[in-house]
């Protein structure tokens, strides 16, 4: 990790009582992953993550040096920078908050642990977009629920007896939670199955 990134932080959170919205582009930008994403990626980069800050909803926030990137296409992540039209704001808690179910620092603001090297940290979501979701199919998708393009299409199980063989089902990043993951399975681990008698 380089210099810039184990540096001390230069500014400590305002609020000692409560979470505070603080503005993205100021000290920092910040990066947006859904836990499904955001806990391997976590896992992935072990001690070369920053200071990361969940939300008492799930989703995990990295704190990256402003301006290091724009956008990302990975499923289920969102880069969070200062716009020409408008503010953006990322809820943060007191420091010495640590522990769930409350917004918390999951991995502490110190010396050690500032701002994420912003492209280690997309190689390892990307991996975690990949074992979660599988290959990222071409173009846009249909998503199952609201029937609307999606960027972002999760594969999900659907029973509606059609018994549509092969066939994958989308669902927007709203909707997926409402079916179970779809795991990505080679052709040849589904004929094995079928060989062996087992179901699919």
């Amino acid at each position: 990790m380089s210099a810039d990134f184990l540096r001390p932080p230069s500014w400590t959170p305002p609020n000692t009582e409560d979470v505070e919205a603080l503005p993205v582009g100021k000290w920092w930008d910040a990066v947006r992953a859904a836990p499904t994403v955001g806990e391997r990626a976590l896992t992935t980069l072990g001690d070369q993550n920053g200071a990361v800050i969940q939300d008492k909803h799930g989703p995990l926030y990295w704190l990256i040096a402003v301006g290091s990137v724009e956008s990302w296409r990975l499923r289920q992540v969102r880069v969070l920078t200062a716009l020409a039209d408008e503010s953006t704001y990322l809820g943060v808690p007191p420091v010495s908050w640590t522990e769930s179910p409350r917004t918390h620092w999951r991995v502490p603001l110190s010396v050690d642990h500032y701002l994420t090297d912003a492209w280690l940290l997309w190689e390892a979501l990307a991996e975690a977009d990949r074992a979660e979701y599988g290959s990222r199919p071409e173009g846009r998708q249909l998503c199952y629920r609201c029937h609307l393009p999606t960027d972002e299409p999760i594969p999900v199980d659907v029973e509606d007896g059609r018994g549509d063989v092969g066939k994958v089902t989308y669902a927007c990043p709203p909707h997926a939670p409402l079916y179970s993951k779809r795991q990505p399975r080679s052709l040849t681990s589904a004929a094995a199955l079928e060989h062996e008698g087992r179901p699919r």
